[in-house]
């Protein structure tokens, strides 16, 4: 399980598309050495499974196959040498959970609309603007949580956008500085995963609808 508080960052070194799954090979000084083989690492969202480290290296870096579903759901194999991605190592039990509950399963990909700042003063916030893709709309509401590119994330406002499908977030100086949020432009593709906590609760709702159908009255009514 990860929180959603990035680390670092890396810097993609190839990624190499197989005739089964592709690798990707990133640089990451900051982590490289703390991995062992088999490891789960977050990189921009995407839980994967840490091989090929290489801690002495130059830079450090580790690599991670992609398989499918990863490559079909993910905006993982459209990074190039030198994409900036975050990454986030799991949360070790019994720490503190800064950010919500992250599982590194992305549900989809959006598309960054904008990212501006507030004022002109150095020290400004900014304002992330992501259209978010119809399936995931139901998941995404105001002071919720959601993970862009494996950074926890409110949203601060839902339905912007000609379609309604947009939802803003405010960024502090820090996490745009310090994440791969400064390296991306409008127009690209951003990892999304909501808040697994909506997901639950939407199938319990619709088990306790699908039991309340199943009542006597219900059965009397429909003929049985």
């Amino acid at each position: 399980m990860f929180t959603g508080i990035i680390e670092t960052t890396g810097e993609v070194i190839s990624f190499t598309p197989g005739t089964g799954a592709a690798r990707l090979t990133i640089a990451a000084p900051e982590i490289a050495g703390r991995l062992r083989t088999g490891d789960s690492v977050a990189v921009s969202g995407v839980c994967l499974t840490a091989l090929g480290i290489e801690a002495n290296a130059v830079p450090p870096r580790f690599s991670a196959d992609l398989a499918a579903e990863t490559i079909a759901r993910t905006t993982l194999s459209r990074l190039e040498p030198g994409s900036v991605v975050n990454l986030e190592l799991p949360t070790p039990a019994g720490a503190p959970l800064g950010g919500h509950v992250v599982q590194g399963h992305v549900d989809g990909v959006g598309t960054l609309v904008g990212l501006e700042r507030v004022s002109d003063a150095p020290d400004s916030d900014w304002v992330l603007r992501v259209r978010v893709p119809g399936s995931m709309a139901r998941y995404v509401v105001e002071k919720g949580s959601i993970a862009v590119e494996g950074i926890s994330l409110t949203i601060a406002g839902v339905g912007g956008g000609a379609e309604g499908d947009e939802i803003w977030i405010a960024i502090l100086p820090h996490t745009y500085s310090a994440t791969n949020l400064h390296a991306l432009k409008p127009g690209m593709g951003v990892n999304l995963e909501v808040d697994v906590l909506a997901k639950y609760a939407e199938s319990r709702e619709r088990a306790e609808a699908e039991k309340q159908e199943l009542t006597v009255e219900y059965l009397l009514a429909n003929g049985y």
